[in-house]
C-alpha cells in the first residue's frame, strides 16, 4: 500500500485540505492564490492529460514523485527540483517560553509576502495563508521570522515557509518557530513533516539538529500549461 507521503499533495487534497483544492476524482489542483501543488491519484499520462485540462492557461504547477518520471507534452518543464522528504517521529517536544509567537492573520499579508519574497523559502501566495497555523516573530512592528503549515495529507502535516530575516540570523528565531509547529503539531496527534531541497546542505542540518530524519528522496517539477 502506498505511503500517503509518498504522494503528499493528492493526499492532502482529499484529506486535510480539501476545502483548498478543485478538480476530479483523479487530478486536483490547489487554489491559484494559495498553492502551485497539483495531485494525481497516480501519476500517469492519462491524468497528466486530464490535469491539463483543468489548469488556467498560462499556470505554473509543481508535482510530486518519489521517482523520476517523463513529464508529457503538452506539459512544458520549467523547474525540476531533487528535495529530501523528512519526518519528525520523536516525543512532544517541550514548550518554548523564551520567545513571543504571533498568530498571523490577513492584516498580516503584506509583511508576510514581503518576508517570503526576501528570504524564498518556497511559493507563497497571497491566500497561502488559508493553509492555517501561521505564527511569526516580531520585533517591534517587523515581521523578522514565521513558519506554518501546508499540506496535510492527514495525519501527517507539513511545516513550511520557514523564513527568517537577514538581518536577524543566528537568534534561534526560525528553530524554535519549526519546534512551535511541531508541538502543536504533535499535540494535535499529527506528524509533522518537511520538504528540502537536497542542495540545501545547512538546513538538512539544521532538521536533523532538530529531530526530523530523511524519510525519503522525492522530485518535485514545476510544469507550465502553454
Amino acid at each position: 500500500m502506498e505511503h500517503p507521503l509518498d504522494n503528499p499533495a493528492w493526499n492532502a487534497s482529499v484529506t486535510g485540505n480539501h476545502n483548498l483544492a478543485e478538480g476530479t476524482d483523479t487530478v486536483k489542483c490547489f487554489l491559484p492564490d494559495v498553492s502551485p501543488f497539483a495531485g494525481m491519484i497516480q501519476n500517469t499520462p492519462e491524468n497528466f492529460a486530464a490535469l491539463y485540462d483543468i489548469v488556467q492557461p498560462k499556470r505554473t504547477i509543481a508535482v510530486f514523485s518519489p521517482g523520476d518520471y517523463e513529464i508529457p507534452q503538452p506539459w512544458k518543464v520549467v523547474n525540476p527540483m531533487k528535495c529530501l522528504q523528512m519526518i519528525y517521529e520523536n516525543p512532544i517536544p517541550a514548550a518554548i517560553d523564551d520567545i513571543a509567537f504571533t498568530p498571523l492573520t490577513d492584516e498580516h499579508i503584506p509583511a508576510m509576502l514581503a518576508l517570503t519574497k526576501l528570504t524564498n523559502p518556497g511559493p507563497f501566495f497571497n491566500r497561502t495563508i488559508d493553509f492555517g497555523n501561521y505564527f511569526g516573530i516580531f520585533i517591534g512592528d517587523e515581521l523578522v521570522a514565521m513558519a506554518g503549515r501546508r499540506l496535510q495529507p492527514l495525519p501527517y502535516m507539513e511545516v513550511s515557509a520557514v523564513c527568517n530575516h537577514p538581518d536577524h540570523l543566528g537568534k534561534g528565531y526560525a528553530s524554535r518557530l519549526i519546534m512551535h509547529q511541531v508541538r502543536l503539531i504533535k499535540e494535535t496527534g499529527g506528524i509533522p513533516f518537511l520538504h528540502v531541497l537536497q542542495s540545501n546542505i545547512n538546513a538538512i542540518k539544521v532538521y536533523q539538529k532538530l529531530g526530523f530524519e530523511t524519510r525519503k528522496a522525492m522530485n518535485i517539477c514545476a510544469i507550465a500549461k502553454i
